[in-house]
């Protein structure tokens, strides 16, 4: 058996995160009941393969991916729509797959990138290297390497107690390390983590974390490059720790209803349709409610509040009258 281990060390920060990770994980499961509801299991779900290809620069709008994945018809790129679809795909088939095969990584990856590239299903043939504009920032080991890799880092997760939280996101960091594909190697990056939290707890299934790194991407990809400088991936396992606490946080089960003190909504459409219906009502109530105020009252980061309303000022669904201390939000 391979002595590989990847470098990495525990900070106070991962402890910490770790345990405000586990509470909010028994929040959850409490307010559900251990099972969350279909509807924001399929919101999730779009939520995530939007925001994961959107990562990888497809320039479809939830709206889009949403449609398509309803089986509509969309005027777009025909290999966007087909990435929406091969992910659609891969992603229904997450509770299938074994997360610790390798053989079902590469047929996971031929699923998502089947009619996209030619080298679909198996490791990459050449080098690779990844790029921010026409700066290179990580050349990946060379391809007759990267078999021998992957075994060694698939036989390491398997064997480690090391608590799921930490070396799943280890994984993470060593898989895009490695690239191991031609393309792809971002969203089977993503998933795969998902995947082998899921093992952990069924939870993690079904949470969108892929919309929090796309908002934090720059973070992301730094954290990766000051992994690579370190030769350690402990700032990437903080980013990650950081994203999936901030993603518990914003979750939402079906419970109690008339509890106004759990952060608790009644779903009958997607997640990101009932959170906007609810900011344009308040809006509406009180239009010259601040940010700050309109977070505490829908219970949600104030953070995510920032993000849906610069996507509402952006479709034109809310105008800003006024300047930021006497004006007010019209509301389309």
């Amino acid at each position: 058996m391979s002595e590989y281990k990847p470098p990495f060390h525990i900070t106070d920060k991962i402890i910490n995160l770790v345990a405000d990770i586990s509470e909010q994980i028994g929040r959850i499961n409490v307010l559900s009941h251990g099972n969350m509801n279909p509807h924001l299991r399929k919101a999730n779900r779009i939520q995530t393969i939007h925001s994961s290809l959107a990562i990888e620069h497809n320039s479809l709008s939830f709206e889009q991916v949403t449609a398509i994945i309803e089986g509509k018809r969309i005027l777009g790129n025909p290999n966007e729509i087909r990435e929406v679809k091969n992910a659609y795909n891969t992603y229904n088939m997450m509770l299938k797959f074994n997360p610790y095969s390798i053989d079902d990584l590469l047929k996971a990856h031929k699923m998502m990138m089947e009619g996209l590239i030619s080298e679909n299903g198996k490791f990459r043939s050449g080098g690779v290297g990844v790029f921010d504009g026409d700066t290179l920032i990580h050349m990946a080991p060379p391809a007759e390497l990267v078999p021998s890799e992957m075994k060694d880092l698939f036989e390491w997760y398997k064997c480690s107690n090391m608590q799921p939280l930490i070396k799943s996101s280890i994984f993470h960091y060593e898989f895009e390390f490695i690239h191991p594909f031609a393309d792809g190697n971002g969203r089977m990056g993503r998933m795969w983590h998902s995947m082998l939290l899921g093992k952990w707890n069924a939870l993690f299934y079904w949470l969108p974390i892929e919309e929090l790194i796309r908002t934090r991407q720059q973070e992301y990809y730094d954290a990766l490059g000051k992994s690579d400088m370190e030769v350690d991936s402990s700032a990437f396992v903080e980013l990650m720790l950081e994203i999936i606490l901030d993603t518990l946080k914003e979750t939402r089960v079906v419970g109690n209803a008339g509890d106004s003190n759990t952060p608790i909504r009644q779903d009958d459409g997607t997640l990101d349709g009932v959170l906007e219906r609810e900011i344009l009502a308040l809006l509406k109530k009180e239009p010259s409610i601040t940010q700050k105020a309109l977070s505490k009252k829908l219970n949600i980061p104030y953070r995510t509040l920032q993000r849906k309303m610069k996507e509402l000022q952006k479709y034109e669904k809310i105008e800003r009258i006024g300047g930021k201390r006497y004006g007010y939000w019209d509301v389309k």
